[in-house]
């Protein structure tokens, strides 16, 4: 730093001044110390910074080793909202979200100096896991519901598949079918809830439940099924990738979406604008997601609640032309 003042012919102070995004620095002293700074490659030393301060701006994610488009786009939301707020993030990414191996992970991230840490919870066993948790740190949990004792974030799972149902059934479709997620995932429990108690409420027939694990190869083999059954005008799934096997499986056996069958996917996937037909779906903001656990966590940082904070973000219906209006006779 005294080799940056030194080029630039200003104070140590003001080079200090420069680098925290003082508002007080003259244009032009500014533009020679960030010249200065570009000329020697400075780099502040940011272990050094936190001595002095006693902060890190680090924090740390809990999540789970998968592909799958939820979870990691929940943690790019987590991501690009830490970046936006000024914070780096260190990433534990665990192969299963039992009790232990959380615990293991948050202590390697307190280790590592961080203040405060976001876990990924959209399992059952993650939520136990969550409830378990013993930390001097602040925690956020991201898709854990209501069931544990640090503030949460999630999408509204529920509303977001009584929203889909109500659709379907509003077109005119006597029932709707269920492709369920897999067991253990609070998604696919809300959401195989929120179906169910829309056609309950609504006084209409409630099908028999098929399952999948996500994937488009489950929604294929489900599709199968499901195409030569009687009776079946309308399906809600729970990911639009099982949708995408699902249409395919329709495909092959000759019915026709949706003049034969309306499909309603879950997600909004990039891709599912481009499914044939494009696909009509709920739709989870996980930039929002994101955004909201981070300002959680920041709230905690800065003195924390008496009552952990719940917050719950509400999905959208994205119209398109994989649902239409149920055939007549």
């Amino acid at each position: 730093m005294a080799d940056v003042a030194k080029l630039a012919g200003v104070s140590h102070q003001t080079v200090s001044r420069v680098l925290n995004g003082a508002p007080h620095v003259r244009p032009d002293t500014r533009d020679r110390v960030l010249a200065a700074i570009r000329e020697l490659d400075y780099r502040p030393n940011s272990a050094a910074r936190a001595l002095v301060t006693r902060r890190s701006q680090t924090l740390g994610v809990v999540t789970f080793d998968s592909t799958l488009y939820g979870p990691a786009s929940m943690l790019d939301g987590i991501e690009r909202a830490a970046r936006s707020a000024g914070y780096f993030v260190s990433v534990a990414s665990l192969r299963s979200l039992d009790s232990r191996s959380v615990q293991e992970a948050v202590d390697r991230l307190r280790d590592q100096g961080v203040e405060g840490v976001v876990v990924i919870a959209p399992q059952t066993s993650a939520i136990s896991a969550v409830a378990k948790l013993s930390s001097s740190v602040p925690v956020v949990a991201v898709g854990a519901g209501t069931q544990v004792r640090v503030p949460t974030v999630s999408v509204d799972n529920r509303a977001g598949a009584e929203a889909a149902t109500r659709h379907l059934l509003d077109l005119g479709h006597r029932t709707v079918h269920h492709l369920a997620g897999p067991a253990g995932w609070m998604e696919s429990e809300d959401r195989q809830d929120g179906w169910r108690r829309t056609l309950e409420a609504a006084g209409a027939e409630v099908p028999p439940v098929e399952s999948g694990d996500w994937s488009a190869r489950s929604g294929y083999e489900a599709g199968l099924r499901i195409a030569e059954a009687d009776g079946v005008s309308a399906v809600f799934c729970a990911n639009d990738h099982m949708a995408l096997g699902l249409l395919r499986a329709f495909h092959e056996a000759g019915r026709s979406i949706p003049r034969d069958i309306s499909v309603v996917g879950f997600d909004d996937i990039p891709e599912a604008a481009y499914f044939t037909p494009p696909l009509t779906t709920v739709r989870q903001d996980f930039g929002e997601l994101g955004r909201r656990a981070l300002e959680l966590l920041v709230a905690e940082l800065a003195g924390g609640r008496e009552t952990p904070t719940r917050a719950r973000i509400s999905p959208e219906m994205v119209l398109r032309r994989s649902a239409g209006p149920a055939a007549r006779g």
